[in-house]
């Protein structure tokens, strides 16, 4: 069998109950001192405010995944910087099955170029400071890295 006959074009990895946990990126971008954020429309966290981001396809690393997913969830150009923190969403159903399970790499970033619009994966978006983060409704996790996104950008010691 040759390697053409072996590449799998179409979206095969089951992002619901999935086989294994899946690779995926977020991406804290900054302009100034405000960081986008995104209110998801797809679960998981469906209607939940969060930073943009997405799966790691195959050949692609974390940098370039976060390049891709912010320019199709946010049509921004940006600039990626360091790696921050890696973190798990395990979601289990109603019997206690893995419904979703995420390895998410949280990164830096700053913004380039472009105007911040949502596309199907967002239902809303917004530029916020640091203090307007307790205003908006987000998973635990979420809060707490982009809290450490501000600590390392814009608090350095």
């Amino acid at each position: 069998m040759s390697a053409e006959e072996t590449v799998n074009t179409d979206d095969s990895i089951r992002r619901e109950y999935p086989e294994r946990p899946i690779s995926s990126v977020a991406a804290c971008v900054f302009k100034g001192n405000n960081i986008l954020v995104i209110k998801r429309a797809q679960p998981p966290s469906q209607g939940l405010w969060s930073v943009p981001g997405g799966m790691v396809e195959l050949g692609e690393t974390i940098q370039e995944t976060a390049k891709r997913e912010i320019y199709e969830e946010c049509g921004i150009e940006i600039d990626v910087g360091e790696v921050f923190h890696v973190a798990n969403l395990i979601v289990p159903d109603e019997k206690g099955l893995v419904r979703f399970h995420y390895v998410i790499t949280y990164i830096l970033a700053d913004y380039v170029s472009g105007i911040a619009r949502p596309s199907s994966d967002a239902s809303d978006i917004q530029w916020v400071t640091y203090e307007q983060l307790n205003n908006l409704d987000m998973s635990p996790v979420v809060r707490e890295n982009m809290v450490k996104a501000f600590q390392v950008k814009c608090f350095p010691d």
